[in-house]
């Protein structure tokens, strides 16, 4: 019988037997997106299989980004990006989205604006 600690096969298999073999999530959430545990999740996470739990605990209280998630995860991007996708449309995270480029140039003005004005008092 071969040591399941030095079997690195399924380190390898694993990850994408979560999501059911599935490679694109239901969503497309960025890679610097932004991820929180709802109320909902902390509640609700345990019911939802190890991985969506553990996920729901890294961001239970403290922000991360979904690349930060699948580095504390050891897991593929894709994986994680698959299971955090389900757990939004689940209502167990909070994806917080870069902003545009079409919002970043009005808020750039914006706080050009603001700098300006403090510069005049």
């Amino acid at each position: 019988m071969t040591d399941r600690r030095k079997d690195t096969r399924g380190a390898l298999v694993r990850p994408y037997a979560v999501t059911r073999g599935r490679t694109e999530p239901t969503r497309h959430i960025a890679i610097e997106a932004i991820l929180l545990t709802t109320p909902r999740g902390q509640q609700e996470s345990m019911y939802a299989g190890r991985d969506k739990h553990l996920i729901a605990s890294l961001c239970d209280g403290r922000a991360l980004s979904l690349a930060e998630i699948a580095a504390h995860m050891r897991m593929p991007l894709g994986v994680t990006r698959v299971l955090v996708a389900d757990m939004a449309a689940e209502g167990l995270m909070a994806v917080h989205e870069p902003m545009a480029d079409d919002d970043y140039d009005d808020r750039m003005d914006l706080l050009e604006r603001v700098l300006s004005g403090l510069r005049q008092l």
